[in-house]
């Protein structure tokens, strides 16, 4: 065997070796986390040198994980018509929201946020908070392999767990008991829709003393709530709800 081919065998190799390696990295944890509740996220790692909502370190980060059914649903309902409204409609990209946000971004020289529920968990979970193409890639990534390997109940519950809700603070159980002193299978519409509302911006939206454009936010999402509470979005969360993972 020539030199030249030898060669081209074992840079194909190192590639084949390298992707199987991407491939279990990605794989391991998502089949893990399938079942197990995530001891940790990395933006939780992340937050105890500089937390996102506060630039700051966390000397303690509160985050207690709680099963799905231990979760108030309005705050699962809250959730989804605040953010993602065709959650259960799409494989973990919204099309049409990225669509739109590029138009609006291309008339007013506005980018928000076309994210769904699902490529906010696997940010969450496995990326740090930063922006930039590789990272939205690997989002991209993670979204896929979450999509395929998990449930929409799962995605659903593991982000109403590791979401941040304000400085060092992470999931449903750990906002219930610091802002509303209550468990978060007691939370009422109306405080369910006020962390609903923090959740995009928790570095300057608060649930304590909530400022006017918060407290706004919150009654859309009250009354969005309401709307979809007898509709599809209402209806799939419930049938969903009342299922095993």
């Amino acid at each position: 065997m020539s030199l030249k081919r030898r060669l081209f065998r074992a840079l194909a190799l190192g590639i084949a070796l390298i992707l199987l390696l991407v491939v279990a990295a990605t794989a391991i944890p998502i089949f893990l986390f399938a079942s197990i509740a995530p001891p940790t996220t990395a933006f939780m790692l992340a937050s105890r040198h500089s937390d996102p909502a506060t630039g700051k370190p966390c000397n303690v980060v509160d985050y207690e994980w709680l099963d799905f059914e231990l979760i108030a649903l309005d705050l699962g309902l809250a959730v989804i018509v605040a953010e993602d409204q065709r959650f259960f409609e799409h494989a973990g990209f919204d099309l049409n929201a990225i669509t739109q946000a590029l138009t609006e971004h291309t008339r007013r020289g506005r980018l928000r946020g076309a994210s769904t529920i699902s490529q906010q968990v696997a940010k969450n979970l496995f990326l740090l908070p930063s922006r930039s193409l590789a990272r939205k890639g690997l989002e991209a990534w993670f979204t896929a392999w979450l999509e395929r390997v998990w449930s929409k109940r799962r995605i659903l519950e593991v982000y109403l767990n590791v979401a941040q809700f304000g400085p060092c603070l992470f999931g449903a159980g750990a906002a219930s008991d610091r802002y509303f002193d209550t468990e978060a299978i007691a939370l009422s519409p109306d405080e369910a829709a006020l962390l609903a509302a923090v959740l995009p911006n928790p570095k300057s939206r608060r649930a304590l003393d909530p400022g006017p454009y918060t407290r706004a936010r919150s009654a859309e999402i009250l009354e969005l709530m309401n709307w979809h509470r007898d509709k599809t979005i209402g209806t799939r969360l419930s049938r969903i709800a009342s299922k095993r993972n």
